[in-house]
């Protein structure tokens, strides 16, 4: 079940949702919109390794805008810093940056219950497109959970993304044993 509007107010006020900074103005009728950070990064070769550790450059999105390019993968980030320790949260595109050619997630829409953090988003493009820090580019979604947890994300010892953060962080599949 998707809680409504109200459902995550509730959460909100109780501490099992954190979201910040919140805007009112930002809670839709059962989701919460996140906007662009101002930091961006791309990895640094063209071919990426799973079991490397790859480097990235930083960008910063200046006032005017960047423009990202197809072929390209940007790692973007939520202004927001979120916290979810009842629910599931969901994290979708807005519908506004889909009919711009934009995805914000290659797969990684889903996060765990205990996850505190902003959100890294995979982003990229069919064709070029000026984004802006601070636009809203998606929304988050939370789903009730049925059962108790055993393993929260934050309290895991191999959870690999807890460190908080206000930059994208890249992937760190090279930690797993494969």
């Amino acid at each position: 079940m998707i809680l409504s509007d109200r459902e995550i107010l509730k959460s909100i006020h109780k501490g099992d949702i954190v979201i910040e900074p919140f805007r009112e103005d930002c809670l839709g009728t059962n989701s919460y919109d996140v906007h662009l950070g101002r930091f961006l990064a791309v990895y640094k070769d063209r071919v990426l390794d799973a079991k490397a550790h790859n480097k990235t450059e930083e960008l910063v999105i200046p006032p005017e805008g960047f423009v990202i390019q197809p072929g390209t993968l940007y790692l973007g980030v939520t202004e927001e810093y979120t916290e979810t320790h009842a629910h599931v949260p969901f994290l979708e595109g807005k519908s506004s940056v889909g009919r711009l050619g934009i995805d914000i997630h290659a797969t990684a829409g889903k996060g765990d219950v205990g996850f505190c953090n902003t959100w890294t988003l995979e982003i990229s493009c069919v064709q070029p497109v000026r984004v802006y820090a601070g636009m809203p580019i998606g929304q988050l979604i939370y789903f009730t959970l049925d059962g108790d947890v055993n393993n929260y994300y934050n309290k895991k010892q191999n959870a690999k993304y807890t460190q908080r953060t206000l930059k994208p962080m890249e992937s760190m599949m090279w930690k797993n044993k494969f």
